[in-house]
């Protein structure tokens, strides 16, 4: 993945300075590179009044809390893990189309809790400029995290997704390329109850095509169809690969596998029909 334009110092030296005056903070950490870069800048910054806390639950795809473990430790920031609720909330499993509000609202009201029991200053995220900027891009999760006061220094930095790249590898983070890992349930069209089964089964789907090559792979879960999303520039590879791409799809659970031709394109399930 290209880097893109060149880094604008004055977005960088904002950044440095919004987190120092933060004074202490909580950090909702995924291991994404929006938020490994906050957590980078507050370890600098804020040294231990810094705390990096990954959320659980089965909507994480296989491997993300440990590779976001590893991070950490690179990084030299403190962690922990936290288990969340939000398979335990009906609104949340009918997956509305702001189901993100009651993933989010469950996250950020855990780690306010945090916060305020340890005496940190505030919550932060990893959204940055370009969070929402299309109509497709919809982030209901955003309404949470203002309810509960959580502050996005990326963003109130003026920082762009290619500004966090640009940052992130400045600072030796192996995730400045990272493509985007949403959760699990963003597969699922809105409207169709979600299921820890079919969230094991899309993960299971997504993991057999990674691990033949295709590092931007969604798996759009329609019930046994599943709909195999990649970029454009994949296409034929997939399509070359269609019959042991089906097979394995099938032993996942799946009893029928579509190539969108469309290729992989943020929030497609938000495209009206």
């Amino acid at each position: 993945m290209a880097r893109g334009a060149p880094l604008e110092p004055e977005r960088a030296d904002r950044l440095r300075t919004a987190v120092r005056e933060l004074g202490s903070a909580v950090i909702a950490y995924s291991g994404g590179v929006d938020s490994a870069l906050v957590a980078a800048v507050a370890q600098r910054e804020l040294g231990d009044r810094a705390l990096a806390v990954t959320g659980v639950s089965p909507s994480v795809a296989s491997g993300e809390v440990e590779a976001a473990m590893a991070l950490a430790a690179r990084i030299g920031i403190r962690h922990e893990t936290v288990p969340t609720s939000e398979f335990e909330n009906p609104a949340y499993r009918a997956n509305p189309v702001n189901r993100c509000f009651y993933c989010k609202d469950e996250l950020y009201g855990r780690l306010s809790a945090l916060a305020r029991e340890r005496g940190y200053a505030c919550v932060v995220d990893g959204s940055n400029a370009d969070d929402g900027a299309t109509p497709l891009d919809v982030r209901p999760g955003r309404g949470a995290a203002v309810e509960l006061g959580v502050r996005s220094p990326l963003a109130e930095s003026g920082m762009t997704k290619l500004d966090v790249r640009a940052l992130a590898h400045e600072f030796g983070l192996p995730v400045w390329d990272k493509p985007a890992t949403p959760c699990l349930s963003s597969r699922v069209p809105h409207g169709t109850a979600i299921e820890v089964d079919d969230l094991r089964r899309i993960d299971l789907a997504e993991r057999y095509l990674r691990a033949s090559g295709f590092s931007v792979v969604r798996v759009r879960h329609f019930g046994k169809t599943a709909r195999v999303e990649v970029p454009l520039e994949d296409l034929d590879r997939l399509r070359a690969r269609s019959a042991n791409v089906e097979r394995a799809l099938r032993d996942a659970g799946y009893a029928r596998v579509e190539i969108d031709p469309r290729g992989y394109r943020t929030g497609s399930l938000n495209e009206k029909p």
